[in-house]
């Protein structure tokens, strides 16, 4: 980067608002003031301000000083540009709290350096929250560029998240984090009676709950494609808590799970659930829809998963002799040990709507209730 154009025209500016005339002014719609200026070397200035107080503002700063302020600061962005890849870096300084008492001294600087193969480099120096100074340009060199210097009180725009925004975008592959925050239902039930004994059973709603701790990896199908795939692991907590008064119990003589009716004049569950946790790889793609800024507005997913069961247990809750008892009892309780189905999602910025339905049934055959999952709720994406 040449500093050159940058000192010519921000010289220029002093010495040429001072003569410019207001009659001689275009009008640009959203504001009040403007000053054209052009200097010898065909490159073109425009000041725009919300008002003349504004552009008499620029009195109180030492532009002198500012030269060999910019001097440094742009030294400093092409060499860390340098070490980059592509030549590209944005750089922030703060001159007035380096300076603490300076009335002179700029706010913020920030330099942008865009890169050998880039076309355009720019300067940002705001001298408070309400005046700031950018100078671009879009020249190669040779004298017939343009550089453009705004004053106005725009100074959240801020090229680094823009930089940052273009950046994500343009990556082919990454890692993010979600959790999966939703509740249980069983589906294709089928009654369940072993020696002819019928156990009617269902889950509570509210109280059956799932969430998953989601790692996944993603990588784009190519650099401008809207498909993107990706997979896990994950770890998933399966509650399964049964309406009424009834629990699941491991029947070690008939080597199966029971469901069990408690006497209403005995113990009164709060909570009588199944716990389960699994290890799954979820695998799938996604179509990230874009507008015509890029922004993602609209993402839908499919695929499937695969998990092995690692733990299990129940846990009744219930009160007794005025004391509050918490029961837990860990083992198998004939749970299908694989698990795998397939999933779905749509969402927008970092929330999704998902569907995850288990293919296979919950309990081995013939040693439980015959019935598969369904898991649905809210994902909170790129935590």
């Amino acid at each position: 980067m040449k500093p050159a154009p940058f000192f010519a025209a921000l010289s220029g500016l002093v010495l040429s608002g001072a003569f410019a005339s207001a009659a001689n002014r275009p009008h640009l719609p959203g504001n009040d003031d403007t000053i054209m200026v052009k200097l010898p070397n065909q490159v073109s200035m425009t000041i725009v301000a919300r008002n003349k107080q504004q552009l008499r503002e620029l009195k109180a700063y030492k532009l002198d000083s500012l030269m060999v302020l910019l001097d440094s600061y742009i030294s400093q962005a092409e060499s860390a540009g340098r070490k980059t890849n592509n030549g590209q870096v944005t750089m922030e300084f703060y001159p007035a709290k380096d300076k603490p008492g300076s009335q002179a001294a700029p706010e913020q600087v920030r330099v942008t350096v865009r890169g050998q193969q880039a076309k355009s480099e720019r300067v940002e120096v705001f001298m408070g929250k309400k005046l700031g100074v950018v100078i671009q340009d879009d020249g190669d060199g040779d004298g017939g560029g343009s550089v453009s210097v705004r004053i106005n009180d725009d100074h959240k725009a801020d090229s680094i998240k823009t930089v940052k925004r273009v950046a994500k975008r343009q990556k082919l592959t990454g890692t993010d984090f979600g959790i999966d925050l939703g509740l249980n239902t069983f589906v294709n039930k089928e009654s369940y009676a072993p020696g002819g004994v019928e156990q009617p059973y269902d889950l509570r709603g509210w109280g059956s709950r799932y969430v998953a701790l989601r790692w996944n990896f993603w990588a784009r199908t190519g650099k401008n494609s809207p498909l993107y795939f990706h997979l896990g692991p994950e770890i998933a907590f399966n509650n399964y808590m049964l309406d009424g008064n009834r629990y699941f119990a491991a029947n070690g003589t008939g080597n199966r799970t029971d469901i069990v009716q408690e006497p209403d004049d005995q113990r009164n569950f709060e909570k009588s659930k199944l716990a389960v946790t699994t290890l799954n790889l979820p695998v799938g793609f996604t179509i990230k829809m874009r507008d015509s800024d890029h922004k993602e507005v609209f993402r839908i997913g499919a695929g499937g998963f695969a998990g092995y069961r690692i733990g299990a247990h129940t846990k009744l809750k219930y009160e007794q002799n005025g004391r509050t008892h918490k029961d837990k009892d860990r083992g198998s309780y004939n749970l299908e040990d694989f698990q795998y189905g397939v999933t779905g999602s749509i969402g927008v910025r970092g929330f999704d709507l998902f569907v995850k339905y288990n293919l296979n049934d919950v309990f081995k055959e013939n040693r439980g209730p015959k019935a598969q999952n369904i898991s649905f709720g809210i994902t909170l994406c790129d935590i």
